[in-house]
């Protein structure tokens, strides 16, 4: 009997284990770094243990820190989460060894599917479908370029214990290929203190769609239906859903039954994922197995109600499934978006530091229906660090249908208050309107295809630009109202509101060249406010903002809109999907004399490397004098356990290298000069 499970890993995933673990009333104990000393898995669990300095190849992925925790506290199982030591077999056998449960697949299965080379062969054995590729170990770069251009460009670079994004890279030729290479490598040792690299063709236009299944000790294996993965950017997941909308029953029974029979081939028990890659035709060809529990698990859990956390520690502690294949029902439609710690308007690169405000949305069913769940181990206060995966939360809403499931992830997206931090929150609220997302039509080179040069925002226009207008103008009225009252305390006057405005939107810092203003004119009363535009366009606005607060719904002709709200000197920061802008409310008078104030320039920079992230340089590539060709590698720069290659933008030379490799840089620090 499970009486205590140590939960050897942190944040939201060690969070989501406590609780299943407390209402199943078994006691939980957690481990945490010299970074996570007040994280909160550690506030949560009923003991917490030490284990060491924050990078996590001193603590969280050091075996025998964690076999001292165990001991320590008598804890008899342990649920390795995902990442860190999840998928490590020695581990497995080590707890095996200590007579402590390990709540996952039995270690023969891991050493078979957790590394990449191996579980391909097997599966090709078991009549899986497989992708072209080499799946010998490759010894250095030479042999990687020629192996490449033997299976042909592109091809995909992988780490064999990898996972998370973490160690792949996609080359397009051999320059690309001896690069990515030692990238992989060098993300693969560590993330994983495994370093070993393998090579398979790349299929374009794929969609990433996996089988989601459980087993018993007992023999029984069922697939509880797929999750479409298909939104990623540099192979990182970003957005989840299920089941997916491209599979027909018939291909989703054939790629379940696939799953289940590899699964059978290596007895596997407990919860795991076989990914496929599949293309245009709905031919699916076997990626990888994850044999531990997937980051996107709640969605399968919110379409079949199988807590697959509970399931797990019922199997690890002997039980046998209490449902059948043909118990297994999908139910409505779920989506997960992951918040992360990364600016998007800086090429989405890592973002640390304190929140200074997270608010997340009220969990629960709706209303109207629809259900939100939000997976976090964070809190208001808390800090982001550089040592670990940017993942700040798993964002999930479930609805009776997909655009229901999406409308609803976009209104708790849009009340989702996260502040201290750069983060995803605006992109994730473009794509939930993008046109291809909400009509399903998407592969794993969607974000590259519909975002080619970044995200810069959304820029509002027709009947947004007049929803965020109005909604400046009712804001700006209640300020001056405010004002008004608080004139009229003190000096025994009143302030006299105007009723007609100007509102100019400035995207981001900078008024964009295509600035439109909006002449309005509001009326307030007993019966309402009221927004008529010039061309006599008119909205009811009624709203519960009050000075101070960061964050409104208002209902504009009736339909409700999430709106964060800051007031920024003279300015109106409004943000409302994917949308972000600060509007200036003036009156006539003073909107026609601020057309004539210049510009104000950002400062030149462009003969200067800046640090773009928080992170440590691994690697300078140049040296004083250097004369360097557009898309030269410059420098590298680690965070968050990836490698990023810093490039030279043209042809030119370098007059002064300000840093060294070992260095810890904040964002924008100098690396290097141009002459």
């Amino acid at each position: 009997m499970i009486q205590k499970i140590l939960i050897a890993n942190r944040g939201e995933i060690a969070c989501r284990v406590i609780k299943t673990a407390r209402k199943m009333g078994i006691a939980t104990v957690a481990v945490y770094s010299d970074a996570d000393r007040n994280a909160l898995h550690v506030e949560m669990a009923d003991e917490a243990v030490h284990i060491g300095p924050a990078p996590s190849n001193q603590s969280y992925i050091v075996i025998d820190r964690i076999l001292d925790a165990v001991r320590k506290t008598g804890a008899n199982a342990v649920h390795p989460g995902y990442g860190f030591l999840s998928e490590n077999a020695a581990f497995a056998a080590a707890l095996e060894k200590e007579g402590v449960a390990f709540i996952g697949p039995p270690v023969g299965a891991i050493e078979a599917m957790g590394d990449k080379i191996t579980s391909k062969k097997l599966a090709a054995e078991a009549g899986v479908s497989t992708v072209p590729g080499h799946m010998g170990l490759i010894a250095d770069a030479d042999k990687a370029v020629r192996i490449a251009g033997e299976i042909g460009y592109p091809v995909m670079i992988k780490a064999s214990a990898g996972g998370g994004g973490k160690g792949m890279r996609i080359a397009w030729n051999d320059a690309e290929a001896r690069e990515g290479f030692q990238s992989s490598k060098n993300e693969a040792k560590a993330s994983f203190g495994d370093d070993r690299i393998f090579i398979e063709k790349f299929v374009s236009q794929p969609r990433h769609i996996e089988i989601q299944v459980l087993g018993d000790k007992h023999g029984t294996v069922l697939y509880l239906g797929e999750r479409e993965c298909s939104i990623q950017r540099r192979n990182q997941k970003v957005i989840e859903e299920a089941p997916s909308p491209f599979l027909d029953e018939a291909t989703r029974r054939a790629m379940g039954e696939q799953a289940v029979a590899l699964s059978k081939a290596v007895g596997y028990h407990s919860a795991g994922t076989v990914e496929f890659i599949v293309d245009g035709d709905r031919r699916f060809y076997f990626l990888e197995m994850n044999t531990r529990l997937q980051v996107e698990h709640p969605v399968t859990e919110l379409i079949t109600g199988i807590d697959l956390v509970e399931q797990m520690i019922r199997v690890a502690a002997g039980e046998k499934l209490a449902f059948a294949q043909d118990e297994v029902k999908l139910n409505g439609w779920a989506i997960e978006s992951r918040l992360y710690a990364e600016d998007p308007y800086r090429n989405f690169l890592p973002s640390i530091g304190r929140l200074s405000r997270y608010r997340p949305p009220e969990e629960g069913t709706k209303p109207d229906g629809t259900v939100a769940r939000n997976d976090t181990g964070v809190y208001e206060g808390g800090e982001i660090s550089m040592y670990y995966d940017p993942m700040v939360a798993k964002l999930c809403t479930w609805a009776p249908e997909r655009l229901a499931a999406v409308d609803a992830m976009s209104r708790a997206l849009d009340d989702f208050e996260v502040e201290g931090i750069g983060h995803n929150l605006p992109f994730l609220s473009a794509v939930m309107q993008h046109d291809r997302f909400r009509s399903g039509k998407i592969t794993t080179a969607f974000i590259a295809e519909e975002f080619p040069d970044g995200f810069q925002g959304v820029v509002p226009d027709g009947m947004s630009a007049r929803k965020l207008a109005a909604i400046a103008t009712v804001v700006h009225h209640a300020v001056q109202e405010r004002a008004a009252q608080i004139s009229g305390t003190i000096g025994n006057h009143r302030r006299v509101i105007g009723k007609d405005w100007v509102v100019r939107f400035a995207d981001r810092d900078h008024a964009p060249d295509h600035a439109q203003d909006y002449a309005l004119t509001l009326h307030a009363s007993v019966d309402g406010t009221y927004v008529r535009f010039a061309d006599d366009t008119m909205f009811a606005v009624a709203g519960d903002w009050l000075p101070g607060r960061s964050h409104a719904t208002f209902h504009v002709d009736g339909v409700a809109m999430g709106v964060k709200i800051d007031l920024v000197g003279a300015a109106i920061r409004l943000r409302w999907c994917g949308m972000d802008v600060k509007a200036h409310v003036r009156s006539p008078r003073i909107a026609e004399l601020a057309r004539l104030m210049p510009k104000k320039l950002p400062p030149d920079t462009s003969k200067m490397l800046l640090c773009p992230m928080p992170g440590v340089i691994t690697a300078i590539a140049v040296a004083d004098g250097a004369v360097v060709e557009a898309g030269q590698a410059l420098a590298t720069v680690e965070a968050m356990k990836m490698e990023n290659i810093l490039r030279a933008e043209r042809k030119g030379t370098v007059k002064r290298v300000a840093v060294a490799a070992g260095a810890s840089l904040a964002v924008d620090e100098l690396i290097m000069e141009f002459e």
